[in-house]
């Protein structure tokens, strides 16, 4: 495998094109990647519950981007707010939905305990002034297929099963989320109070590798938070046990993780991890934080790169983060 992964970066160094075509071509084979999704025409969008929390006001809603599949998500609103506000999609990743990240159990009530790896961090991008969707990502909690749950009511996930049957017809999980999420941020962009020029998004684990390609696919994204992913495939998913939802056919011919990541410049983009993050480990974040520094410097946005590489294991800290992505979306 070693001699495999030298000679796909061998393969990669053999293009002379220039950076922008280099750019311009891998976008299009990360898209490629990814499989093709029917989108709707119309987004659909049904209003579930409204309730008033602390400082903010908590709505559920029901939307529907891709033909046959619908999807929950949490709105996040500051109490009081007027105007049109900056957005973030925040986008959670293995566990038990959008729930885990809007501070509530998974069976909807409220998580009065000790915050978990997720901590609750749509609400702290609501307490930060910020409008936020937290969208149901397909494959958790309420979103596992019926198969699945049936075997194991306990199921952590459905990722195996719609991985493995999607790649049979060409298409990954990743395009799916993917797709679904650039249908919601369709949706966002279109709320009365959200500013459609001031959307970032916030990603945790596998939420960040949505999050990453939704924001190399549509710029309307201006700014980026990667939490607890920002790494090498190398150093990550291809030398640690990870789920299968991380994979993309092929994609290592084209570019190493950095590289893609860098899809995102000369938008502000924000690197957090722990510095005891047992599966993307702090050696392989600190090789992207070096190789990313190097291509914002390429497109003259050395300044709208930061990192912060935290006391912690494999969770969310925001301690940097999230005022710098208020700022940035100022």
């Amino acid at each position: 495998m070693e001699q495999l992964y030298r000679q796909a970066g061998e393969w990669r160094e053999q293009h002379s094109e220039s950076a922008a075509q280099r750019k311009e071509q891998l976008l299009h084979s990360l898209k490629d990647s990814l499989g093709e999704f029917e989108r709707s025409s119309q987004i659909h969008s049904v209003v579930l519950e409204e309730k008033a929390c602390e400082g903010y006001t908590r709505t559920r809603v029901e939307l529907s981007v891709i033909p046959g599949l619908s999807f929950g998500a949490y709105i996040l609103k500051p109490a009081g707010a007027r105007g049109k506000l900056p957005g973030v999609i925040a986008v959670h990743g293995h566990g038990y939905g959008s729930r885990q990240i809007c501070g509530m159990l998974a069976d909807g009530t409220e998580d009065t305990g000790k915050p978990d790896i997720y901590n609750h961090f749509a609400v702290q991008l609501v307490r930060n002034g910020m409008l936020v969707i937290a969208p149901d990502v397909i494959g958790f909690g309420e979103r596992r297929m019926e198969a699945d749950v049936a075997e194991d009511p306990n199921a952590p996930s459905s990722c195996y099963r719609m991985s493995t049957q999607l790649l049979m017809l060409g298409k990954t999980l990743t395009g799916l989320r993917v797709n679904e999420m650039l249908g919601t941020l369709d949706y966002f962009s279109g709320l009365e109070q959200v500013d459609p020029g001031r959307i970032g998004i916030v990603g945790f684990s596998g939420g960040s590798l949505i999050a990453y390609v939704a924001a190399a696919l549509d710029e309307r994204i201006r700014s980026s938070v990667l939490i607890g992913f920002p790494n090498t495939f190398k150093d990550s998913i291809m030398a640690v046990h990870h789920c299968i939802c991380n994979f993309m056919p092929g994609i290592l011919m084209h570019a190493e993780l950095p590289e893609l990541m860098g899809l995102l410049a000369p938008r502000p983009l924000f690197l957090e991890s722990g510095d005891r993050d047992p599966i993307f480990p702090a050696a392989g974040f600190e090789k992207a934080v070096r190789e990313l520094k190097s291509i914002y410097e390429r497109e003259n946005a050395g300044d709208q790169l930061t990192c912060d590489l935290f006391p912690g294991a494999h969770e969310v800290s925001g301690r940097v983060s999230f005022d710098w992505l208020m700022r940035t979306l100022a």
